[in-house]
C-alpha cells in the first residue's frame, strides 16, 4: 500500500500463520534462551504447563504480517520504535496467530514534506481469538514532493 491509500481508522488484516516448534525452539536458542522457551520437558512441568514462544518472537511474526499485509511495495523506509509493547497470553507451538492492525493517525511531518508518518496499533490473535500481543508501531514514509 502507499501511504495515500492508509486512512486512519482503518483496519489491515493478514490471515493466520501457524507457530512452527522447530522455527520457534531455534529463535529461542538464538535470542533468547530462558529455560520456558527452549526446554520442553522442564517447560512441561512449569508455571506454562508447555513450552511457550519468546515475546520477541511473537513481535518478530507481528512485524512479518504487518509488511506483507501493507508495507510491501510502500514508500515506508524504517520506524522509529514501537511503544506499549505487551504479550497478554502465551504463545505455543501449533498455535495460527493473524494481525489486525489499526491505523490511528497519518501526518506530514512539520518540518519536513518528504516525510510521512503513520501510528498503528497492531493486535495478534490465536485460533481461539485471544489477543496475544499488542503493540504501537510508528512507520515512515518518504514521499514525493510535488
Amino acid at each position: 500500500m502507499k501511504f495515500k491509500d492508509f486512512k486512519v481508522g482503518m483496519v489491515i488484516s493478514h490471515p493466520p500463520i501457524e507457530v512452527d516448534e522447530a522455527e520457534m525452539l531455534a529463535f529461542a536458542k538464538a535470542y533468547d534462551p530462558q529455560w520456558f522457551h527452549v526446554d520442553p520437558e522442564r517447560a512441561r512441568k512449569g508455571r506454562w504447563g508447555g513450552l511457550i514462544a519468546s515475546g520477541w518472537m511473537t513481535c518478530g511474526l507481528a512485524m512479518r504480517m504487518a509488511a506483507q499485509a501493507a508495507l510491501e511495495g510502500s514508500e515506508s523506509f524504517g520506524s522509529p520504535g514501537l511503544e506499549r509493547l505487551r504479550w497478554m497470553a502465551p504463545v505455543r507451538p501449533g498455535d495460527w496467530l493473524r494481525l489486525e492492525a489499526t491505523v490511528d493517525a497519518l501526518r506530514v511531518s512539520a518540518s519536513r514534506d518528504d516525510l510521512g508518518i503513520m501510528r498503528w496499533t497492531w493486535r495478534v490473535y490465536n485460533q481461539d481469538d485471544v489477543q496475544v500481543f499488542e503493540g504501537e508501531a510508528t512507520n515512515l514514509f518518504e514521499l514525493e514532493v510535488d
